[in-house]
C-alpha cells in the first residue's frame, strides 16, 4: 500500500532525527537513548489494548485515528522547533505519542494484510513487505540525517505529511479490512485471555515469542552506539545517517532474497542464520570503530527479513481472523517488552563506560540467544511452509486446559530472547 510505504519513508527519517535533535539539544546519549525508550515502550504498554481494538472496532477506522494522532504531534514538534522553543521533554512526549500511534496503527494493519492475501502467499507477501520497508530504509536515514542538516525541523514536517497521505490512502480503499464477525461481548480481560491461550498452544511460536524479546533488545541498542560513536568520531548527520542505510540495504538485499531462502533452507536453518549473526559486532571490541561496527552487523541484516518472512508469515497464516488483532499483540508484548530498554541501556552504558564495554554487553546477550535457539526444541521441530498448501480453516483457539496440557515450557529451563525488526515500525 503506497500511503503504509510513504509512512515507512517518514518514519526512517526522523529514526535518526530524534536521536541528533536530543543531541544537540541535551549533548547527552543518555537523554538519546531516552527519547527511543520512549518511542518503543507503548508497544509493551498498550499492545494488549491494541489488538482487542483491531478485533473489536473497524480496523480502517483504528487505523485512519492512528495516523491522524501521528501526524498532529509531529507537526506540534516540527512547530516548536522552528519557534526555536523545543525542549527536551517535547521530544520525549512526541516520540511517545508517535510510538502508541504505531502500535494501535500496526495492530489492525496486520488483519489488512489477512484480509487480501491467500494464506499460502502470506509468507511471500510479509517478504514483498519488507522489502519495500528496507528500500525506505536505505533512502531515509542518510535523507534524514541530510534533511536535519538543512532545517531540524524537515524530517518531522515530513514524517507528519507522509501519516496524511497514509490516511487519504486509506480513504480510497475499498476492502473490508475484517471479516464478518458478531460484537464481543465478553470482558477484555477473557479477550486477551483468548488470544494468549492460542499463541501458548503453538510451541514454535511461543519460543519465537520469546526469541525475538531480546534481540529486539539489542539491535536498537547497538545501531544507538553507530549514531553516537560516529558523531564523536566527527563525522556529520548525512555521513551518520548513510552507516544506518546500509543497514537497510542489507534487508533491502536479504528481502530480495527471501524467496530463495525459503525455497532451499527449512524454517529453523532461517532462524539459526539471523541468530549466529548477531555475534558479528564482537569485531567492534577487538576494533572500535564505528565502519566496522557497522560492517559487522550488516550479515544479520540480510537474515532480519527472510525469518521475518517465514516466522511472521506462517503465524498470520494459521491465526483466525477474529483472534489475529488480540494474537499479535499477545506476541508483540511478548517478544517487544523489553525492547524499549535496548536504547535506554545503551545510551545510561555509553555515558558511564566506554563503547566497546557497551558493546561487549549486548554481544553477550546474542551469544545467549544463539545457544538457546540452537538448542531449544520447539526450534529443532520448526513447522514446513508446505503446510500452508493445505486450504483447511485455520485451527480454532484452544480452551484453557487443552492449551497448556502437556506443553514443554521452554520458558521454565531457558534464556528468553531474540529481536526487532524496528522498526522498526514492524
Amino acid at each position: 500500500m503506497a500511503g503504509q510505504l510513504l509512512s515507512t519513508a517518514g518514519t526512517q527519517l526522523t529514526t535518526i532525527a530524534y536521536p541528533l535533535l536530543v543531541l544537540v539539544v541535551t549533548h547527552s546519549p543518555a537523554k538519546a537513548g531516552f527519547v527511543a525508550f520512549a518511542r518503543l515502550v507503548p508497544v509493551a504498554a498498550f499492545a494488549l489494548l491494541a489488538g482487542v481494538a483491531a478485533d473489536r472496532w473497524n480496523r480502517k477506522r483504528l487505523m485512519i485515528m492512528a495516523d491522524g494522532v501521528r501526524a498532529l504531534a509531529l507537526a506540534s514538534l516540527a512547530g516548536a522547533i522552528l519557534l526555536d522553543q523545543v525542549a527536551f521533554w517535547q521530544i520525549a512526549v512526541v516520540a511517545f505519542v508517535e510510538g502508541t500511534g504505531s502500535v494501535f496503527f500496526g495492530a489492525a494493519a496486520t488483519g489488512a494484510l489477512r484480509a487480501v492475501v491467500p494464506r499460502r502467499q502470506l509468507p511471500a507477501a510479509v517478504g514483498a513487505q519488507e522489502a519495500r520497508a528496507a528500500t525506505v530504509r536505505l533512502a531515509g536515514p542518510p535523507l534524514g540525517g541530510a534533511l536535519f542538516g538543512l532545517a531540524r525541523a524537515v524530517p518531522f514536517l515530513v514524517d507528519a505529511c507522509s501519516y496524511v497521505f497514509s490516511i487519504l490512502s486509506l480513504l480510497a480503499m475499498r476492502t473490508p479490512f475484517q471479516e464478518e464477525r458478531e460484537p464481543e461481548t465478553s470482558r477484555l480481560r477473557a479477550q486477551i485471555a483468548e488470544g494468549f491461550r492460542f499463541l501458548w498452544s503453538q510451541p514454535f511460536l511461543r519460543t519465537c515469542a520469546f526469541l525475538y524479546g531480546l534481540g529486539n533488545f539489542t539491535i536498537p541498542g547497538v545501531l544507538l552506539v553507530v549514531v553516537v560513536v560516529g558523531q564523536r568520531q566527527g563525522l556529520s548527520g548525512g555521513e551518520i545517517g548513510a552507516l544506518i542505510a546500509a543497514f537497510g540495504a542489507c534487508t533491502l538485499i536479504g528481502s530480495l532474497a527471501s524467496p530463495l531462502f525459503r525455497r532451499t533452507l527449512s524454517m529453523r536453518t532461517i532462524l539459526l542464520l539471523e541468530l549466529w549473526a548477531g555475534l558479528g559486532s564482537a569485531l567492534f571490541v577487538v576494533w572500535p570503530n564505528v565502519y566496522v561496527l557497522t560492517a559487522s552487523i550488516l550479515p544479520q541484516a540480510v537474515a532480519l527479513p527472510v525469518t521475518d518472512s517465514v516466522v511472521v508469515g506462517y503465524r498470520v497464516a494459521i491465526t483466525p481472523d477474529r483472534l489475529l488483532g488480540r494474537v499479535e499483540s499477545v506476541r508483540s508484548n511478548i517478544s517487544l517488552l523489553i525492547a524499549p530498554l535496548g536504547p535506554l541501556v545503551a545510551g545510561l552504558l555509553l555515558s558511564s563506560f566506554s563503547a566497546r564495554t557497551t558493546v561487549a554487553s549486548f554481544v553477550a546477550i546474542a551469544v545467549v540467544l544463539a545457544l538457546w535457539g540452537t538448542l531449544s526444541p520447539s526450534i529443532r521441530r520448526a513447522p514446513s511452509l508446505d503446510e500452508l498448501d493445505d486450504d483447511s480453516p485455520p485451527m480454532p483457539a484452544l480452551p484453557a486446559s487443552a492449551a497448556t496440557a502437556g506443553i514443554e515450557s521452554e520458558t521454565d529451563r531457558s534464556h528468553h530472547a531474540r529481536r526487532s525488526r524496528a522498526d522498526f515500525d514492524r
